[in-house]
């Protein structure tokens, strides 16, 4: 038994000190801006507030999906928020997310300025705005949205449950790391058993919810996230692994998954956003 197996909860639980961890000195229990920030503006009408975790690596990999098929329309700034940094409590951002979290998008086309906060929602705002990657066909489409909104319910599990305890908690705890790894391990086999029968989340027909999914789910099986391939063991996931060996040879997926990226090899990291060009240039790194 360790020290810490003593705890008795209060009846009443107070903010009295950091919680430890690596968020520790940007957690807090009250919403709203810490500071006054305005967030910058480009030159294109969809505005991206973001840093290149697996939720904003969302969004960038749908963006940089409908500037391949050519929509032009879908030209984007991408500015880092650097969450570490506490970023995300500037005025500016919870103007457009209350809830501080990234990514934020404002589209300027728009009579006037439309907020969509919330990656599914981005997600589901852009495809219906620009009419891609999402099936026309009912039965598809719903199917689409189930895999969409199960992702948006059960990567809490995998991020703020798994990936907390095993990667970003101040110390080991036996007892959470096991609850959590049972869960992700079941979420794993409901996608490989999925997968099984179709070429993609919904179907045959590559969707939002594939790019929503496979930050999470494609980063876990291919170590990206949480370092944590060989203890979930998900190289037995054979048909999840051959999904997400499909989404990653996808250009634009490559392109989008390095956009506000701040970690990992330098060149993966394209910390902002503003051109096609962005790609090439040697100057992509800026200081943060």
């Amino acid at each position: 038994m360790n020290e810490h197996s003593s705890y008795v909860p209060e009846k009443v639980w107070k903010w009295e000190k950091e919680n430890g961890g690596e968020f520790a000195s940007t957690n807090r229990p009250i919403s709203g801006a810490t500071h006054n920030k305005v967030l910058p503006v480009g030159k294109h009408p969809l505005q991206l507030y973001s840093q290149g975790t697996p939720n904003g690596q969302k969004v960038t990999i749908m963006l940089e999906e409908l500037l391949a098929l050519g929509i032009n329309e879908a030209e984007y700034d991408a500015w880092l928020i650097p969450i570490r940094d506490g970023d995300q409590f500037g005025s500016g951002f919870t103007d457009v997310n209350p809830n501080s979290k990234i990514p934020a998008l404002l589209d300027h086309s728009t009579l006037t300025p439309t907020r969509v906060f919330e990656s599914g929602a981005i997600l589901l705002y852009l495809a219906e705005k620009f009419k891609a990657f999402l099936p026309k066909d009912h039965g598809s489409r719903t199917e689409c949205l189930n895999w969409l909104f199960w992702l948006m319910g059960s990567a809490p599990y995998l991020g703020g449950g798994f990936g907390h305890f095993y990667n970003y908690a101040p110390f080991k705890m036996e007892y959470p790391i096991d609850r959590f790894a049972m869960e992700a391990k079941r979420q794993l086999d409901v996608l490989d058993r999925h997968l099984a029968n179709n070429q993609y989340m919904s179907g045959d027909e590559y969707s939002i919810a594939d790019m929503a999914i496979w930050p999470w789910y494609g980063g876990v099986v291919s170590n990206v996230v949480y370092e944590a391939s060989e203890f979930l063991d998900t190289a037995s996931y054979k048909n999840l692994v051959r999904w997400t060996n499909q989404i990653t040879d996808r250009a634009a997926v490559q392109r989008g998954r390095i956009v506000n990226r701040t970690r990992g090899p330098l060149d993966e990291q394209l910390h902002e956003r503003h051109d096609a060009n962005d790609f090439e240039k040697k100057s992509r790194y800026i200081c943060i």
